[in-house]
């Protein structure tokens, strides 16, 4: 599926340079954990190009993928946000830009921790890596609180888009 991506704000990742060389080293790792997730997926049956959009090193990343894939109903573009935080991928679709995908993911793994909290099922829910209990949802919540005030608060002009 084509979706036309703005690589304005994206920069590619042989360009990915942190604010000084520790950060540049733990962002290109956080590059490595996204790809390794990417290409966990069946679907995913290689990687065409890889853009880095933002990020603190150590604590959340989002890199954009334009992948080559094995069935028709997958996009060609999509975002990887990875981190101090569950992994997932977001589709392009409704994301524009970095911020956007972060604001998408931070949205979608709320809806679970609220889920998580409560004990409701989670079965319909974007999938995360641990179980669904109420001590989990907290623990997520918390730091989905932290990406929104520290870092997506940053991008406000990009979330209008």
């Amino acid at each position: 599926m084509e979706v036309h991506v703005d690589l304005s704000k994206v920069v590619p990742t042989d360009e990915l340079r942190g604010e000084d060389d520790e950060e540049t080293i733990l962002l290109q790792g956080m590059l490595t954990d996204a790809k390794d997730y990417l290409r966990s997926f069946a679907w995913c049956d290689g990687l065409k190009s890889s853009y880095f959009g933002l990020g603190v090193g150590g604590v959340v990343a989002v890199f954009l993928f334009r992948i080559e894939h094995s069935k028709d109903d997958v996009d060609d573009w999509v975002w990887v946000v990875v981190g101090d935080i569950p992994s997932a991928y977001m589709t392009c679709e409704d994301a524009p830009n970095p911020a956007c995908a972060l604001d998408g993911y931070i949205g979608a793994m709320r809806e679970w921790a609220e889920a998580a909290i409560q004990g409701n099922p989670v079965d319909d829910l974007i999938p995360v890596n641990v179980p669904a209990t109420p001590e989990w949802g907290k623990n997520l919540a918390s730091r989905l609180d932290f990406l929104d005030r520290e870092i997506l608060s940053q991008y406000e002009e990009d979330l209008k888009k």
